[in-house]
């Protein structure tokens, strides 16, 4: 069979079009690869750093200062200062550049957050004690049961029920959790109020995502806004809890007090503490909900390794699959509500499909 010379370019052409396609398609694949592992990247070590960081600043024997509630309230003012900082910046920094909203001082909105506020308070406050008693290496186990009150709240203040496999997951927490506290006591490591603060925490984190959901309109669904009103709200509330609890006094008495050093940690652990919300949004924008979980859990398991190491403990078996349940446990629900939205989804879509068809007719 003879070929035209048009019909052999012709073919030429269409085979390496298809070929600079296939390079392309390929090129960005591995772009999008790496964009993820950078943005997972950046999210393990901003959380991970952040937790030592707070460590240090709560319970250093080389600092030794006993003022958690003013840590915390430091942070929040440095995360109100960064919010006012990068809106007033987007009056001269183009939106191609810098995006984010704009804010003001709205009493209105301040006293529509504020139930969301007080709950803001107790999470940030109960995690940051239950870091100080109880260290980093069990911090995942003590402060574990956001899942299972999840689990609870959903059903208590939601009405929503949940599955048996997500209720065997959280099953498989709590016996970790039990599991954690039996070897932290026999290892002679274990402090009771870490882990009341734990439980308290674990509530706090809990009511705070379902408080969120509410509040959101009020703020134009802008997670920033939120953020920036929570804060300032947590200013306000904190100033009179740093007299009631004698932490104005603790800081008079503060040999450091003047050291530029301590107030570069502090202001270094408010920017790490703004930074993670950031960097949360970014890990789920280029994975998804599910993944940004399952990172969770995976760094939860890394930052306890690294505890363990830095500090120079040694641990018992029981003691490590205390951790792996409580890990495993987390992960299987994560999985679980994973599969169940999912198949949720599906079945909408499918629902809608067939409405489309019997409003059309055959």
């Amino acid at each position: 069979m003879n070929f035209k010379r048009s019909s052999i370019l012709r073919m030429a052409l269409m085979g390496a079009g298809e070929g600079d396609q296939e390079k392309v398609s390929r090129e960005s694949f591995l772009v999008r690869a790496v964009k993820i592992a950078l943005v997972v990247t950046l999210y393990w070590f901003i959380s991970i750093t952040m937790v030592f960081l707070n460590k240090y600043l709560l319970d250093s024997p080389s600092l030794k200062l006993d003022a958690p509630l003013f840590v915390t309230f430091y942070q929040c003012v440095v995360t109100v200062v960064l919010c006012k900082g990068l809106s007033l910046l987007t009056h001269v920094v183009p939106s191609h550049i810098l995006e984010f909203p704009s804010l003001r001082f709205d009493l209105k909105v301040l006293r529509t957050v504020l139930p969301l506020s007080i709950v803001f308070i107790g999470m940030i406050t109960f995690n940051n004690l239950c870091l100080k008693y109880l260290g980093v290496a069990f911090y995942t186990v003590g402060r574990c049961l956001s899942t299972v009150f999840n689990v609870l709240l959903s059903y208590i203040m939601l009405k929503q029920t949940t599955s048996m496999y997500a209720l065997m997951s959280c099953g498989v927490i709590l016996g970790g959790f039990w599991l954690g506290i039996d070897q932290e006591g026999a290892e002679g490591t274990l402090s009771w109020a870490g882990i009341f603060f734990g439980v308290l925490a674990s509530l706090c984190v809990s009511l705070n995502a379902i408080y969120t959901k509410k509040v959101l309109p009020a703020v134009d669904g802008s997670i920033w806004r939120l953020t920036f009103y929570n804060n300032v709200n947590a200013c306000f509330l904190f100033t009179p809890l740093l007299f009631i609890f004698g932490e104005v006094g603790t800081l008079f008495t503060f040999d450091k007090l003047f050291a530029f050093s301590f107030w570069g940690m502090m202001t270094l652990g408010g920017i790490f503490g703004f930074a993670i919300g950031y960097v949360t949004g970014l890990q789920i924008q280029f994975t998804s909900p599910l993944t940004h979980n399952i990172s969770g859990t995976a760094k939860a398991c890394a930052q306890t390794v690294l505890a363990v190491m830095y500090y120079h403990q040694i641990k018992s078996f029981l003691w490590w699959t205390s951790n792996l349940m409580v890990l495993g446990g987390s992960f299987s629900y994560t999985w679980v509500k994973g599969l169940e939205m999912k198949k949720s989804q599906g079945e909408t879509n499918q629902s809608q499909s067939n409405g489309e068809k019997n409003s059309v007719g055959v």
